[in-house]
């Protein structure tokens, strides 16, 4: 599950410095916190790489950190995406550090790949 993400060119973010490094830097960051859950994680993964895939602009930077195993990295990424509460799997888009765009798990959840990939080619459209 780890690597379906990282073999379509997103960073492992395990660590509290490599969260804030990858949030803080200039420009658009995708940071997408992985999880086990099937349903939600099983449609999260497969739409964020066909927005990838499909998308006319891109962030500049693609992270992801792993909910229940990278414990100190999601819990800082998470602080990062407040004011919306704790949420895995959660999609995080942020420019020169401010967050733009956030897809909770509710939104996640009961939706196909290609609904989630729409709703980040958006994104990707307004923000990148």
């Amino acid at each position: 599950m780890r690597e379906d993400l990282n073999a379509v060119g997103f960073k492992q973010i395990t660590t509290v410095e490599e969260v804030d490094q990858a949030v803080n830097q200039d420009g658009t960051v995708l940071v997408v916190l992985n999880s086990v859950c099937g349903c939600a994680a099983g449609s999260m993964r497969p739409g964020v790489k066909h927005a990838i895939k499909t998308s006319a602009k891109l962030p500049a930077h693609l992270t992801t950190t792993f909910a229940g195993v990278d414990r100190d990295a999601v819990e800082r990424a998470r602080k990062y995406m407040l004011p919306y509460p704790p949420s895995s799997p959660s999609i995080a888009l942020f420019k020169d550090g401010k967050l733009m765009h956030m897809i909770e798990r509710h939104h996640i959840e009961g939706r196909t790949a290609e609904m989630i990939a729409e709703n980040l080619k958006m994104a990707f459209e307004e923000f990148c």
